[in-house]
């Protein structure tokens, strides 16, 4: 979503810490240029207006201009104004469902993911807070809208309230809210029906389910590529509904991202969840601090742990370690690794919350590394018996080429697979035979230099290197040639990523 506002940025920074002095002038050349970035983003001029009239006093006064680092105080600057604009520095508010029955009232324009959104919401409240959910569809017009809540209840594991067809909204709710009671049920979720533009009729309706309900939570969900267009549809219905919060879905597609960084400075209400994909588990909370971080190039590595400890299953992490420790790693770990980091969001999520990567994204891509290489590379080690697997060096001209006729792919690749699993079984062998100084071996290895991986951002560096080389390994022309690989995002690979979970 960021990834254009991010480049412009980082380029207007490149340009300010490249130099060992800043004057008044590139000072402001830079806040110019910054200016522009926000505007061609989508970000409302006035908000655009009041994030430069905060940054422009503290950006060029003395203690920037004289000090040692000043393209660092700059974006220091900037980083804490993106802060304040997003929402502040505090940690997320949580969801008020202490009551039961707790309502949540979903609202918004039809097409925006409403009823997605309720799903992932039901889903993320059971998981996280260990709460008893009733989901209830109040969409009686669009067709098997129903229907397709009931569907997203039971992918999410929670319940629906039974459809009784001619029932009316309002109606609806009143049995939703007796049924949660009834049924000693934590928090209760009315997706409301939506409509293609606003209308009266609609917020009418919206306003009396408000009334009859009582919502401890009124969240509008609202499609962050319609940009501008989202930021007045939350204006209109703050003013006929008690809005708590916002949920601004479509956040992996391919808009300029202007809406989210609009959004709380227009209306007020903070942003509580972003929603990406179709997928139940695409439902993130939002932190100023973290979306920041992502826009200024920075990278989200708290987001990146945690969805490596949501995703390793804690059985295989120790097995993963044992093996390690004993320096082995055959075809199958590699398989569970790629796995792995499809379930984490594959390569380009990945690399979205670590630090510092446009220009190597811009690499991978031209060199064609994506999340599909990762699945043509699965399904070369799934064309294997058990034993090659095991035992890859088995691999005569022969197999190859039985392997890859059955992933439909040149046996050129199947070496590329062979070549990257060679270079992180011999990263495994230096950690089981050194220990924690064969790990500081490896890391230093996959940072090209050998010399120990020294705190900080060296290790995000070696993670850097390390997923280039997973592609560089599997090539396509142009690809990075680096030695080493990633070692197990799960099983004791790169310390915090995962390996650790539930200890």
């Amino acid at each position: 979503m960021f990834d254009a506002l991010t480049e412009k940025l980082g380029k207007v920074f490149d340009g300010l810490t490249g130099r060992g002095a800043l004057s008044e002038k590139d000072v402001s050349e830079a806040l110019r240029e910054i200016r522009v970035a926000l505007l061609e983003a989508d970000v409302a001029l006035p908000v655009v207006k009041k994030f430069i009239d905060d940054v422009r006093p503290l950006a060029v006064g003395e203690n920037v201009i004289r000090s040692i680092k000043p393209g660092q105080q700059v974006i220091k600057i900037v980083y804490d104004a993106l802060v304040d604009t997003l929402g502040g520095d505090a940690e997320p508010e949580r969801l008020k469902i202490d009551s039961p029955p707790a309502v949540i009232m979903m609202a918004g324009l039809q097409g925006s993911g409403k009823t997605t959104t309720t799903g992932k919401l039901a889903k993320r409240l059971r998981e996280t807070e260990r709460k008893k959910i009733l989901v209830a569809s109040l969409d009686v017009r669009r067709p098997a809208a129903m229907e397709q809540l009931r569907v997203l209840a039971s992918q999410a594991g929670v319940d629906a309230l039974p459809i009784v067809e001619g029932q009316l909204p309002p109606d609806i709710a009143r049995r939703a809210l007796q049924a949660a009671k009834l049924g000693g049920y934590d928090v209760v979720m009315l997706d409301t029906a939506g409509r293609t533009t606003l209308d009266e009729q609609m917020m009418n309706e919206a306003a009396e389910i408000a009334s009859i309900a009582k919502p401890q939570e009124t969240l509008l969900v609202a499609d962050a590529l319609t940009g501008q267009d989202a930021v007045e549809t939350a204006r209109r219905f703050h003013e006929r509904l008690p809005l708590t919060g916002l949920v601004l879905t479509r956040m992996d597609g391919d808009g300029r991202g202007g809406a989210a960084l609009s959004m709380r400075a227009v209306t007020g209400l903070p942003i509580r969840f972003l929603g990406s994909g179709e997928k139940l588990d695409g439902l993130d909370v939002f932190d100023a601090r973290r979306v920041a971080g992502r826009i200024l190039g920075q990278g989200d590595i708290v987001s990146l742990v945690e969805k490596a400890k949501a995703e390793v299953d804690q059985a295989e992490a120790e097995r993963m370690a044992k093996k390690m420790a004993k320096g082995q790693f055959d075809l199958d770990d590699l398989a569970g690794q790629l796995r792995q980091m499809q379930r984490m969001g594959g390569l380009g999520g990945m690399m979205d919350l670590m630090p510092g990567v446009q220009k190597a994204k811009a690499q991978m891509a031209a060199a064609n590394i994506n999340d599909k290489m990762l699945k043509r590379q699965e399904a070369i080690i799934l064309s294997m018996t058990p034993n090659e697997r095991k035992k890859p060096d088995i691999l005569a001209a022969s197999r190859k080429r039985r392997i890859a006729a059955g992933a439909g792919v040149d046996v050129a690749e199947v070496n590329k697979v062979l070549k990257m699993h060679r270079s992180m079984a011999d990263v495994m062998k230096k950690i089981g035979k050194g220990g924690m100084k064969g790990m500081a071996q490896a890391l230093g290895g996959m940072m090209g230099g050998g010399a120990p991986a020294g705190p900080g951002p060296q290790v995000n560096q070696a993670a850097l290197k390390g997923l280039q080389n997973m592609g560089g390994g599997m090539g396509g022309p142009g690809a990075p040639k680096l030695p080493g690989g990633l070692p197990g995002l799960g099983g004791g690979g790169l310390p915090g990523l995962g390996g650790d979970k539930k200890k």
